[in-house]
């Protein structure tokens, strides 16, 4: 018997690992592939520039509506079975932006972002439930995991979607991938799967400060994260960069956020608590933005570009790790996650669109840098107070009261 228990204990968390691994992969691709030939969308469909701004923040917005019903997903189905279910999702919803005109892109990208929405609450309390003593760690892989899929499509859409003579064809091929990662989870979740934890009361992080703070902290990285996949390229063309080179840094930048991501847990081991380094990473951030629109040569764009891919890397692992190191229990950083991501990508959804209009109606790009700039302010002062070494209540002894 204590061997049978000692078997399938490392059986489930490697299981674990490949589904996190898995499902991270697939999560990006879907909404970096659109920023690169958005002008070719906007020409083939007649779309305007407010118009291109909703496409961009759709999927924005639907991560904070769908962020809501994934707890109760969670609760009814488990962890395993529900991220299952999200490649299911992606699956249709990237399948069907391949046909059609602009009502299946428009469609396909709600579908997709529920799938990504509910996912993004699943993962953090898995890596809890799973790895409560390597949070920092576990994140760092799927934060990397997450960068990683998300610059393969930014980089290559453009060079498929000159290949195969349709930009549809090119995002759609996104469904590929999924396909392959939902056949190797059917077969993680048959043989791993936990089932569903038991049932919770998260209503009362609605009241916690604490649970506010995190909130801010994820929406705002988010916010000027979703700046950077909708408007990065349209921002390097009119510096004067090529279509293709500008794709080719969204994905450049992508990519080095893996990196980003991979020193959170050497941060997080080194300091007591995480204020130091979300003030920090705050004003690399703010340096990277400044110098992708400001910068006078073509070197200190790169450079810039390199530097904000690094900070966002790291703003976004940190935000991840901060529901895990804030929450005592894993249903309790689910919950969390949940009310982060919810009201967080709620807030980060204004980000593309307010980039977009204010652009249009300044005729540049130094007003909407103000903008982001005064993003980055709030995301200092809340990560300097999510960063405090305190824990959100249980969400359990919410249930028990």
């Amino acid at each position: 018997m204590r061997a049978q228990l000692e078997t399938q204990v490392p059986r489930r968390l490697i299981g674990s690992v490949v589904l996190l691994a898995l499902v991270a992969l697939t999560l990006r691709p879907p909404i970096t592939a659109i920023a690169p030939v958005l002008d070719r969308i906007q020409a083939d469909l007649g779309l305007s520039t407010t118009l291109a701004g909703l496409l961009t923040t759709l999927p924005v917005i639907c991560l904070g509506v769908f962020a809501f019903v994934a707890p109760g997903l969670r609760q009814r189905w488990g962890d395993e079975r529900v991220l299952l279910g999200c490649l299911v999702v992606l699956f249709v919803g990237n399948a069907a932006r391949a046909f059609g005109g602009a009502g299946a892109l428009f469609g396909g990208t709600v579908v997709v972002g529920a799938g990504i929405a509910v996912a993004n609450v699943a993962l953090p309390g898995l890596i809890k439930r799973d790895f409560p003593q390597h949070v920092p760690a576990m994140t760092a892989l799927y934060t990397m995991c997450l960068t990683l899929g998300g610059a393969v499509a930014a980089s290559a859409v453009v060079p498929l979607a000159v290949g195969l003579g349709s930009w549809q064809f090119s995002i759609g091929l996104i469904a590929i991938p999924v396909l392959v990662a939902l056949a190797v989870a059917l077969v993680v979740v048959r043989r791993v799967s936990a089932g569903p934890p038991a049932p919770v009361a998260a209503h009362g992080l609605w009241r916690n400060p604490l649970a506010w703070q995190v909130t801010v902290f994820m929406g705002m990285q988010s916010l000027m994260a979703y700046v950077v996949f909708g408007w990065l390229p349209v921002i390097l063309q009119g510096r004067g960069f090529s279509p293709e080179t500008a794709g080719f840094m969204l994905g450049i930048q992508a990519a080095i956020q893996a990196a980003g991501s991979l020193t959170v847990p050497l941060l997080c081991r080194r300091s007591r608590d995480q204020r130091g380094i979300a003030v920090g990473l705050t004003l690399l951030v703010a340096a990277g933005f400044t110098g992708i629109v400001l910068g006078t040569a073509p070197g200190v764009v790169w450079v810039a570009t390199v530097v904000l891919g690094v900070a966002q890397g790291a703003s976004f692992g940190l935000a991840l790790t901060l529901f895990g190191l804030r929450s005592p229990d894993s249903d309790t950083t689910a919950a969390l996650s949940g009310t982060a991501q919810g009201a967080g990508y709620l807030l980060a959804a204004v980000g593309p669109f307010a980039v977009g209009v204010t652009h249009e109606l300044a005729g540049n790009w130094t007003v909407p840098l103000v903008f982001v700039l005064g993003c980055c302010a709030a995301m200092g002062v809340a990560g300097l107070m999510a960063g405090r070494a305190l824990h959100v209540p249980s969400v359990h002894a919410a249930t028990r009261a």
